[in-house]
């Protein structure tokens, strides 16, 4: 339900922006229309295999749909070049993230994708460390250093294991949707904000 806007709302209000050293991004109501903002990183090239974390704290408020997560810098389709979501959350279930992986042999339209949530004590009040270790042979996600999520490469091909082509950050605080809205929204949760502390890569030479 929110318009994605590049930094700033028509009437000016920011919906990114980097203060006191943490980049915030926000979802707002103006006009009868709700506004936010995503961030992309390193879109051009990407990264292939990596370990990146990011230190998060969620919005609160339902509708909220923050996300960490990761798309193919060569694009072509949707599932078949993959989706790497290294966390995301929904604000009618709060302080449960979830991790999930997708491509044409597992994804969510069908009920087969490869997902996994679990509690996260204090989501919406603290920063935790949501992270991903990524090589040719296993994806494995991580909350606060606990696994979330592991999948291996089973030698399946691109229909299982799309996840061997650079993949670029993303993200982003959506409001509402089919998952963000699937109870409905509460507006009076608006202004919500997502904050994030720092995202990491760290890929060997």
């Amino acid at each position: 339900l929110q318009n994605y806007v590049n930094a700033k709302t028509p009437n000016g209000t920011r919906v990114t922006e980097i203060r006191d050293g943490k980049l915030r991004i926000r979802a707002v109501k103006e006009d009868g229309k709700v506004y936010s903002g995503r961030i992309y990183g390193n879109v051009r090239t990407g990264w292939k295999y990596c370990y990146i974390e990011a230190k998060i704290k969620l919005p609160k408020g339902k509708g909220t749909w923050p996300a960490f997560w990761m798309m193919p810098v060569n694009f072509t389709s949707w599932p078949s070049d993959g989706e790497i979501d290294i966390m995301e959350e929904v604000g009618y279930h709060p302080n449960y993230v979830s991790s999930s992986l997708h491509a044409n042999a597992h994804v969510h339209t069908n009920n087969t994708q490869v997902t996994h949530e679990m509690y996260c004590a204090g989501a919406e009040d603290d920063f935790h460390v949501y992270a991903m270790e990524w090589t040719a042979k296993n994806i494995t996600t991580y909350v606060d250093g606990q696994i979330q999520l592991s999948y291996n490469n089973r030698g399946l091909g691109h229909d299982d294991w799309p996840y061997d082509a650079p993949f670029y950050v993303i993200l982003n605080l959506a409001w509402g949707g089919t998952w963000g809205g699937a109870t409905g929204v509460n507006e009076n949760a608006l202004p919500a904000t997502m904050e994030v502390d720092y995202v990491r890569v760290f890929q060997k030479k």
